[in-house]
């Protein structure tokens, strides 16, 4: 899920600011995890709607609802002169039903703090060279606040860190925006179950990509995957989403999206409705 997309080439040329900021939806969603990009991707986006003198502030609400669970997400970042983002996030995973059919109790839910933080190295996903990529590398730090119970189904740690490199490059002319990021990682379920295995698994290198279209100055489609580990042996799948996202104002994003989350503590076919909301400045 984006709303990191900006106007076409003729909109571009017109250099529809507003006093200074970016361009409308160039600065990145908020993920699930604080990050500025996609809805389940990170990218090389700085938040706010700062350029390169000032700073930038965004906020999200995201919920997902799925068949056994319910996921939210709120969270706080700052982009710095368009060079450094500083996040977090917190994370309430609610097991429903199902937390009474794994022991932990009726509406049992999981907690997560995500804090964050990335620094874009080169590159511009909008101007200079149409052919080079804006490349960002990032750290985000879990604590998971159930660590007993995440020990309990396996896992080796209730904290862990993952690191990210991200590419993004909105293609002008032919109103595409694609992202690609390498994950190190060794969260379970993003941390939500933990980190590693009592096992001995660890962190692997894991893969998010996006790809976008826009249907006007305001509005874009696209579609997510994000692969994940499967290091509690549960079966843990792939992610990914078919999403829109409108800028309802220069400053108020939201997305839609139907999102596959596979399976979830053994519990299969996690698909539902994915909402997101952002406010930037």
């Amino acid at each position: 899920m984006v709303s990191a997309f900006c106007a076409s080439v003729a909109q571009a040329e017109e250099l529809e600011w507003f006093e200074g900021d970016k361009l409308v939806l160039t600065n990145g969603a908020s993920t699930v995890e604080g990050a500025s990009g996609g809805g389940i991707a990170t990218w090389a986006t700085i938040s706010g709607l700062e350029m390169d003198n000032g700073v930038g502030v965004s906020a999200h609400i995201t919920a997902i609802d799925l068949p056994d669970f319910g996921f939210q997400s709120h969270g706080v970042s700052i982009g710095i002169k368009n060079r450094v983002e500083l996040s977090y996030a917190r994370q309430n995973f609610d097991t429903r039903d199902v937390g009474e059919a794994l022991g932990l109790g009726q509406g049992y839910v999981f907690n997560q703090d995500v804090f964050g933080a990335k620094v874009r190295l080169f590159g511009d996903m909008v101007y200079g060279d149409p052919l080079l990529p804006q490349v960002s590398v990032g750290v985000q730090h879990k604590r998971n606040l159930d660590g007993p119970v995440v020990r309990a189904v396996g896992a080796a740690d209730d904290e862990g860190t993952d690191y990210t490199i991200s590419a993004t490059k909105l293609f002008l002319r032919h109103s595409i925006l694609m992202n690609a990021t390498v994950r190190y990682t060794n969260a379970n379920q993003t941390g939500l179950l933990g980190f590693g295995s009592a096992s001995g698994k660890g962190h692997t290198v894991q893969f998010e990509g996006s790809i976008a279209y826009q249907l006007s100055r305001r509005a874009v489609i696209g579609a997510e995957v994000r692969t994940k580990p499967d290091n509690l042996d549960l079966g843990e799948d792939d992610w990914i989403d078919l999403f829109a996202a409108y800028a309802i104002s220069d400053n108020i994003t939201v997305t839609a999206a139907y999102a596959d989350l596979g399976s979830i503590a053994t519990f299969e076919d996690q698909r539902g409705a994915f909402l997101s909301a952002q406010l930037a400045f």
